[in-house]
C-alpha cells in the first residue's frame, strides 16, 4: 500500500506524492512526522517542473530501488509518464550526518539548556541545506525544483533512507 496526499494548484507543481510503503525505513516517530510536514509543506506551495512535459500539475510516486531514488512523474491533466533516477551515494555522507545530528537534536529537546539545542540545530539545518543542494543539483536539468521544494524532497528521501 501507498501513501498518497493530493491537493490543487497551478502547473509548474506538484498536486499528488505517493510514498512507496515498500522503500520506507523503520518507522520511526521523528521521522514520520518530518515526512508528513514535509509532504504538507510541499503540498502547500511548490515549484516542480519536468523538462519537455508541459502538462503541469504533476503526480508525483517516490521509492528506493537497488539504492537510487526512483521518481516517477504523471502529468495529472495527460496520460504523459516520466522516470527519473537518481543514485543516493552522493547524499549518502550527507544523509548519514544529517541521521546523527537530528538524533542528537532529537534527544537534547527532551534535556538540553536552549543553547545547546540551538547549537545542535544550526548544524542539523547547515547539513539539510547541504543535501537539498546536492539533491537538487542531480535533478538537473530533467526536473526543476525551487529552493523549498528540494529541501522538502531531501527530507522525503532522508525518511524512506531512514534504516535507525
Amino acid at each position: 500500500m501507498d501513501q498518497t496526499v493530493s491537493i490543487t494548484g497551478g502547473r509548474d507543481r506538484l498536486a499528488e506524492i505517493t510514498l512507496d510503503t515498500k522503500s520506507l525505513g523503520r518507522a520511526n516517530v521523528n521521522a514520520e512526522h518530518e515526512r508528513e510536514v514535509a509532504i504538507f509543506d510541499i503540498l502547500d506551495g511548490n515549484t516542480f517542473r519536468v523538462e519537455d512535459v508541459d502538462d503541469g500539475p504533476y503526480k508525483l510516486h517516490l521509492s528506493i530501488v537497488d539504492d537510487r531514488l526512483q521518481m516517477n512523474v504523471a502529468a495529472a491533466s495527460s496520460e504523459q509518464n516520466f522516470e527519473h533516477a537518481i543514485a543516493l551515494t552522493p547524499l549518502k555522507r550527507i544523509m548519514k550526518d544529517y541521521f546523527m545530528v537530528c538524533e542528537s537534536y532529537y534527544e537534547a529537546v527532551k534535556t538540553a539548556p536552549p543553547a545547546r539545542i540551538q547549537a545542535i540545530d544550526v548544524s542539523r539545518r547547515g547539513l539539510h541545506d547541504e543535501g537539498s543542494v546536492l539533491l537538487r543539483d542531480k535533478l538537473l536539468p530533467k526536473i526543476i525544483v525551487d529552493d523549498d521544494t528540494a529541501r522538502r524532497l531531501f527530507t522525503l528521501v532522508c525518511s524512506l533512507h531512514w534504516k535507525g
